[in-house]
């Protein structure tokens, strides 16, 4: 069997044309994904559980799938440290300047 140049450079085409669709396609799930799991933990966190509280809170300092926000981030870990938790605790004392001030 005889491959000419063009045989080979159509065979690429048609694999990464696959690769291509696969990839797309993944990303979309796992950005759909990812935006279903953080309208779930919005949902718990406003409902009072303490994890989902620290956990957005976490989303929203670091900038992950949301704007970055530390005033939305401070609000978070403020209503997760009222519910008792103390590494919500930790980071709200990192957010507060010496005047009160919220900070990154």
């Amino acid at each position: 069997m005889d491959f000419k140049i063009s045989d080979i450079e159509l065979y690429l085409i048609v694999v990464l044309a696959i690769f291509l669709w696969w990839f797309i396609r993944n990303t979309i799930k796992l950005y759909y994904g990812k935006k279903r799991r953080l309208k779930h933990l919005h949902k718990f966190a406003k409902e009072g559980e303490v994890e989902s509280q620290v956990e957005l809170g976490k989303h929203y300092q670091n900038g992950e799938i949301v704007d970055k926000s530390c005033q939305r981030a401070a609000y978070w870990y403020h209503r997760a440290s009222l519910n008792g938790d103390s590494e919500a605790k930790e980071y709200l004392k990192k957010f507060k300047n010496k005047k009160g001030n919220i900070q990154c």
